[in-house]
């Protein structure tokens, strides 16, 4: 998981004199503001992209880089964990280097380290180069932001931020579609070289748009050093935990154990920050605010359904229908096609009705969507999800998009890096913390199904006696092929309780979200400026 997706963190700068100010606003944002902020969403639309790509190719990588796939899935996991870690440090960074120094770096970075990937031969190579792109990575997604914050007058900020949760929906969405495509017809390396173009792309726009301010080295001074490490070791560890935990049966495993133990030592150093420095690594206090401690939980808990929902769709086409990952990656992107609708259309929407009702109906959109595929059987295929991806689409961006502003408006500016760094943490680890009990949750209910299948089933059935006769005589008969017969039963077995687990995890989610839903009334309403109505435009 994580649901990702998200993607709503910012850094905070002071503004460049260009940019408009919260006390003066311009009327309108010129074309190098708008500049900015498309280079911006470009490098979000690349990070996010990243984190899914390689979905498709891992296991033709897996072979060629001679891994197991326990170690193949850390091409997956390192790059998340980086990313994870580096999010909420980007505000600090930003005021240790300033916003076009960071920005170009990275992206710089980011080209480096993709290359790397996509000439790795060992593991330990593509890992070092999937840590680098998730450390260069994670700062581009608040970054991009924060630019919208600073660049475009508050009339303005909601077409930005329209551009903005388009490209962080649809990159994660797009990314498992076009791996595929250039594995199959190309080769598993160019879904790392083809960062390269685009990286070339945004650092011209970065250099342009972005004006020059100095660097502030007396930050690593006043830096919360006990925050950073703690974010380093609490958020690294825990992901960490939250990935490997399943596999490792949880803390039957000495390492989960340190892990547990290595995340509580890093969120007590987070809270000694909290008291002993005025400018945290991440401002907790914010969530004092009823309205902000709101949008964080809600955040949170979509992270869960909308991870959850987009994880398990192409696991079941993989496993059950036979899909290829281009294959289930062609279903999926129904949902990437239909947020980035909703997104685009969102500036005149939270213009006309209670962003309450909004979020609402998507919420109610979001567990329709799980709702309608909770009666799958061993028979069905992508067609059986279009309409779950759909609506899943227009849940996603009905919600993200609201809590993201509701957040930054519910705090001062100054405050923005931190409030959009709480909603980031608090949607990835959602999104974690997701993915892990639905793996769980799916195991336990294997299990059971399982063997509550096997004990439906009589030995001194006729039919099951026939059933077994008439496979076993296509096999050869005697013991031999009654052993087969009694295989091929088995595997029968297994996939109809693969099928009712998957079920179950999608009833559940649907369930899930029902109860959230009354927790949008106690958001606030969105703040109009004028010419909101208009900011389409």
């Amino acid at each position: 998981m994580s649901d990702a997706a998200a993607a709503q963190a910012g850094a905070g700068e002071a503004a460049p004199p260009a940019a408009p100010t919260a006390g003066k606003p311009a009327e309108r944002a010129d074309l190098l503001a708008w500049l900015a902020v498309g280079a911006g969403s470009l490098g979000t639309f690349m990070a996010l992209l990243d984190m899914s790509i390689v979905n498709a190719s891992l296991p033709i990588i897996q072979g060629e880089i001679g891994a197991t796939r326990s170690e193949g899935t850390w091409v997956s996991t390192s790059y998340l964990v980086a990313e994870i870690i580096v999010i909420p440090l980007t505000g600090w960074l930003v005021r240790l280097l300033s916003m076009r120094r960071l920005m170009l770096w990275m992206a710089g970075l980011f080209t480096i380290f993709s290359v790397i990937c996509g000439l790795s031969p060992d593991i330990e190579t593509m890992v070092v180069g999937r840590i680098g792109q998730g450390l260069a990575g994670g700062t581009m997604i608040p970054t991009a932001y924060t630019l919208i914050m600073l660049r475009l007058p508050p009339q303005q900020r909601t077409t930005g931020f329209a551009l903005f949760s388009a490209a962080a929906l649809v990159g994660p969405a797009i990314g498992p579609v076009l791996g595929g495509w250039i594995t199959e017809n190309i080769s598993w390396h160019y879904a790392f070289f083809v960062n390269v173009p685009i990286c070339i792309a945004m650092m011209l726009a970065l250099f342009v748009s972005v004006p020059k301010s100095p660097a502030e080295l007396h930050e690593l001074f006043n830096a919360d050093w006990f925050g950073i490490a703690g974010m380093l070791i609490g958020l690294g560890s825990l992901t960490v935990l939250l990935e490997e935990g399943h596999r490792e049966q949880w803390f039957q495993s000495t390492l989960i154990s340190w892990l547990a133990v290595a995340s509580v030592a890093g969120f007590l150093f987070v809270a000694i920050g909290q008291f002993g420095k005025n400018r945290p690594v991440i401002k907790l206090s914010l969530a004092r605010a009823p309205s902000m401690a709101t949008c964080c939980l809600m955040t949170g808990m979509t992270g869960v359904v909308m991870t959850g929902t987009l994880f398990l769709s192409p696991q079941f086409l993989a496993a059950v229908a036979g899909y290829n990952a281009f294959q289930a990656g062609k279903v999926a992107f129904l949902t990437s096609v239909t947020s980035l609708t909703v997104a685009l259309s969102s500036s005149m929407l939270l213009a006309r009705v209670d962003v309450r009702i909004i979020v609402m109906v998507g919420l109610l959109a979001q567990s329709l969507a799980a709702w309608l595929v909770s009666g799958l059987t061993a028979d069905s295929v992508g067609s059986a999800f279009l309409l779950t991806q759909i609506l899943l689409g227009l849940g996603v961006s009905l919600v993200v998009i609201p809590l993201q502003q509701l957040a930054v408006q519910s705090v001062d500016m100054d405050d923005v890096t931190d409030a959009s760094s709480l909603m980031v943490v608090t949607r990835n680890l959602g999104s974690a913390v997701g993915l892990a009990a639905i793996a769980s949750f799916q195991d336990q209910r294997i299990d059971l199904h399982h063997w509550q299948l096997q004990a439906a089933l009589s030995a001194n059935d006729p039919g099951i006696g026939r059933y077994l006769g008439e496979v076993a005589a296509m096999f050869g008969g005697g013991d031999q092929g009654l052993e087969a017969a009694y295989r091929i039963l088995e595997g029968q077995i297994m996939v109809q309780a693969l099928v009712m687990s998957f079920n179950d995890v999608f009833l559940a989610l649907s369930i899930f979200t029902l109860i959230v839903i009354p927790l949008a009334i106690f958001l606030p309403k969105m703040i109009q400026t004028q010419g909101t109505a208009a900011a389409h435009g």
